[in-house]
């Protein structure tokens, strides 16, 4: 007979134990399921609560100090890993709170329905219940129930009439259509049935005089926001209900650096020391904890590394804007991928290695492509720092970044992703000249004047909003990192969800970046970095543009003078270069392959023209 297994002592206060529902990946609660999004578990609906509310005491500390710093946080963590033994992970709360009963059609509140403890039915029916499919939220992140009783009611309450009317609220589908009028709301007080048609208009609330509730579900004893917003009426798994604000950056030298990444615990004790002055106090330091024994800290290579960083923090004297910080840990990123890390001169827990090719790239220069770099490793921090909802975070736009917590704390939740890349640039001089044509200048000022639209009619105050970031080399980079992901997916064997860009461009910079974006088996494999051999690279770049030259919706898609949301894209659809969402930085905005290839009118416009014999 098998003992039985023996008994963990108890140790303080027990802990309260809470339902567990469900489970999610970690990379999810970064760009799915973060803060303030809705889980749909089984025929249940839950939202994911703030971070102040999680424990993650046993959840893992990232650090990448350049990020860190642009977002005034310490530290980032992995949202933690639970199972059923575990004690930690993400708290969650039910929303919406107003269900329905699909046998007995009735619609209320979840607590008026009696159910049993533990389950989510009908008292009566025993029936499962359904979480509402509609809810409201506004522009400032802001969410409620739907107003099913005012929808019902509406045109039917005398002027000046207040109060319910006593009677009980029923959902059901009529089946005639899939669309929103076979929805049909209605109440036993007699009121005649109405469906849900026109509730996503933009006027369907306001004109029912409802306002926003200024409530925060995720937040918990959060109090009531005083909001002047127009709510809106959304479907509860709409990709507009929540937006991920997520912010990245690469580690490079010296942040990426073994000594650096062992010191990282201890940072804020030694740059303390460092702005003081106190050499002494840095050796002593060192030398209690057993890092200048167990690890070759020296005191000059740990001042030497502060030093480093502390110039790296001043970056330089331009005109600072709300994206300064971000743009400057592109241009850091830039310069060390052009300079490249080799693999002889790093230690074996480096998390930054970037050479030269071994042969030469001279076979590229048709192209005008110049420097390839290989990134054997490479490792990139993705934090979560707000979310949003109703507006969609497009491109330097000002959407309202709503709080993961309501106390500030020195954490984010982040994700880090260990991969391999390869970086190219292209000639600056050959871009200048290609870029000072009238026709290039024409589709790209078209792209350009779409988006700036689009943005002034979206931002809050349209006189301040910024201008678009498309000019013909940012558009064409950007189009030319679609065309590449493509064809390695075809012909490397990664999916294309596996890949990602990271864009370098603005008037000093010209180069892209194609890293994994994964961190499964598709991620580090050494392949993605074959590619960027020279001779391979040539192959890759003739292939890639040979299909860009022909779209199955063709000529439509190459005669386009606007497509996409707000008509940001030129010639640019699914069956060419759009990408999984995940791949792209932009949306699969700012897009036009006719800069590569050009158009049957006029050749020239394309970078590429001469090296494909036009």
């Amino acid at each position: 007979m098998t003992p039985p297994p023996a008994r963990r002592r108890r140790t303080g206060a027990p802990e309260r134990s809470y339902p567990r529902r469900g489970s999610v990946r970690r990379a999810q609660m970064i760009t799915t399921y973060g803060v303030g999004s809705l889980v749909a578990v089984d025929n249940e609906s839950f939202m994911v609560a703030g971070t102040d509310s999680w424990n993650i005491s046993d959840a893992p500390t990232i650090f990448e100090h350049r990020l860190a710093r642009v977002l005034g946080v310490k530290s980032f963590r992995l949202p933690p890993a639970s199972d059923d033994t575990s004690k930690d992970g993400v708290h969650v709360r039910r929303f919406p709170l107003w269900h329905s009963c699909p046998k007995c059609e009735t619609l209320q509140h979840v607590r008026k329905f009696n159910s049993p403890a533990g389950k989510n039915e009908c008292g009566e029916c025993e029936e499962d219940l359904v979480p509402s499919r509609f809810v409201m939220a506004c522009g400032k992140g802001h969410i409620d129930d739907f107003p099913y009783w005012k929808w019902a009611h509406r045109k039917n309450r005398q002027e000046g009439e207040a109060g319910l009317c006593g009677g009980e609220m029923r959902l059901r589908t009529s089946g005639k259509t899939a669309s929103l009028r076979s929805i049909l709301v209605s109440c036993t007080c007699g009121v005649p049935e109405v469906s849900m048609e026109g509730a996503f208009s933009s006027s369907a609330l306001s004109d029912l005089k409802v306002f926003c509730s200024g409530r925060r579900p995720w937040l918990k004893d959060a109090p009531i926001d005083h909001c002047s917003e127009r709510p809106r009426t959304l479907q509860r798994g709409s990709s507009v209900a929540w937006q991920p604000i997520v912010r990245t950056a690469l580690s490079i030298p010296p942040y990426s650096d073994e000594h650096f990444t062992k010191l990282e615990a201890r940072l804020d004790d030694l740059r303390e020391m460092y702005e003081a002055g106190d050499e002494h106090g840095i050796r002593v330091y060192l030398k209690v904890l057993g890092l200048e024994k167990n690890y070759d800290f020296s005191p000059a290579k740990v001042i030497a590394l502060l030093a480093t960083e502390n110039q790296e923090d001043k970056g330089s004297d331009e005109e600072v804007t709300v994206d300064s910080p971000f743009v400057r840990l592109r241009k850091q990123e830039y310069e060390r991928l052009v300079a490249g890390q080799p693999e002889s001169g790093t230690g074996r827990q480096d998390q930054f290695v970037c050479e030269h090719p071994l042969s030469s790239p001279a076979v590229l220069d048709p192209y005008g492509v110049t420097g390839p770099m290989l990134v054997k490793r490479l490792r990139e921090v993705r934090a979560l720092k707000a979310f949003s909802r109703v507006d969609t975070p497009e491109t330097r736009t000002d959407v309202h970044e709503a709080a993961l917590s309501l106390q500030e704390l020195d954490w984010l939740p982040a994700m880090e992703v260990q991969g391999e890349g390869v970086f190219l640039r292209l000639d600056e001089e050959r871009l200048d000249s290609w870029a000072r044509s009238v026709a290039v200048a024409a589709r790209a000022d078209r792209i350009r004047s779409n988006h700036t639209r689009m943005m002034r009619d979206r931002a809050k105050e349209p006189d301040v909003a910024p201008d678009s970031p498309a000019s013909p080399r940012m558009v064409l980079l950007h189009t030319l990192a679609h065309a590449l992901i493509n064809e390695w997916s075809l012909d490397g064997g990664y999916p294309a969800a596996s890949l990602r860009e990271r864009l370098y461009a603005s008037d000093t910079m010209a180069g892209i970046l194609i890293c994994t974006a994964t961190s499964d088996s598709a991620g580090s494999l050494g392949g993605l970095v074959a590619q960027g051999e020279p001779s391979r690279l040539r192959r890759s770049l003739d292939s890639a543009l040979d299909r860009a030259r022909w779209c199955s919706a063709d000529p439509l898609c190459v005669e386009s003078e606007g497509s996409g949301v707000g008509g940001i894209n030129m010639a640019a659809c699914h069956a060419c270069v759009l990408l999984p969402e995940t791949s792209c930085e932009h949306n699969n905005g700012l897009l036009d392959r006719a800069l590569l290839i050009g158009t049957p009118e006029d050749p020239s416009v394309g970078f590429f023209s001469e090296a494909l014999g036009h």
